[in-house]
Parts: C-alpha cells; sequence; structure tokens
C-alpha cells in the first residue's frame, strides 16, 4: 500500500510495475540489465475519491494518455529498488498536489502614493536620459 495522506491510500494491485532496460549511458550493464521502471496507475478505476480523479485527469501532464492513464518511468538509479521507489514517490508528489486547494488571487490595485513615486521615477529617468543629448551653446 502506498500511504498519500493520513487517510489516504493507494492499494498495491491498483500499481502496475514493469522492469525495462535503462536508456543513456552506463557501458556494457544498462545493455543485459532491466533496471528501469514504468509505473502504471489507471485513474479512472482507482480508488482515489472522486474529486481527486478529476483534478489528476485535468492536468495537462504528458505522462497521463486519453485513456486516464498515468505512466511514471524512473530510471535515475542503478537498481530496480531504488527507481520503483523512486516512481512512487513521483506518484504521490503529483497526487499531493491535486490535493491542495489553490487561494483564489484578491485582485489589488497601487496606492495613490505609489502612483505618485512611480511617476516621479519616471520624470527623474527621462530628465536624466534628456541631459545626455548633444550641446547647444
Amino acid at each position: 500500500m502506498v500511504q498519500i495522506s493520513r487517510n489516504l491510500v493507494i492499494p498495491d494491485d491498483e500499481l502496475e510495475f514493469k522492469a525495462i532496460r535503462a536508456q543513456g549511458a552506463g557501458g556494457q550493464n544498462v545493455n543485459k540489465v532491466s533496471s528501469a521502471i514504468h509505473l502504471r496507475f489507471d485513474i479512472t478505476h482507482s480508488s482515489l475519491p472522486e474529486p481527486y480523479r478529476t483534478k489528476l485527469l485535468l492536468l495537462r501532464d504528458q505522462r497521463i494518455n486519453k485513456d486516464g492513464v498515468l505512466v511514471i518511468k524512473a530510471q535515475e538509479h542503478r537498481t530496480r529498488e531504488k527507481n520503483q521507489q523512486a516512481a512512487i514517490e513521483r506518484l504521490v508528489e503529483l497526487v499531493k498536489s491535486v490535493m491542495s486547494e489553490q487561494k483564489k488571487r484578491k485582485a489589488t490595485r497601487p496606492t495613490r502614493a505609489a502612483k505618485k513615486r512611480r511617476m516621479d521615477a519616471k520624470t527623474r529617468r527621462a530628465k536624466i536620459k534628456s541631459n545626455r543629448g548633444r550641446v547647444d551653446y
């Protein structure tokens, strides 16, 4: 079981791990050992609460395909176990990101004093620049 929070758990039978060969440099070891991991998690048929499922599906994440399956590839470590743990950590991080509620932005306006300071600074700067011109005697 993957513990997301105190009251949210993903059962192991909803996660599908597949060992594949890692890409990139690594010498002979990378050619003969399947140490990279593909973690597949079907969001649409998961036991996550409905609001979290819809938020995950609405994410514009390239790891989520059109069928609602999240595919995480982990290959940064040399062992399969560490890559599997890294993939699980990424899954937990993604689910936690949709669990937090975004604060609504409150529109604000600059104060009158701030507007005056801005205009004074612009005037000062314009005067400095105008003094850089050719001097006429």
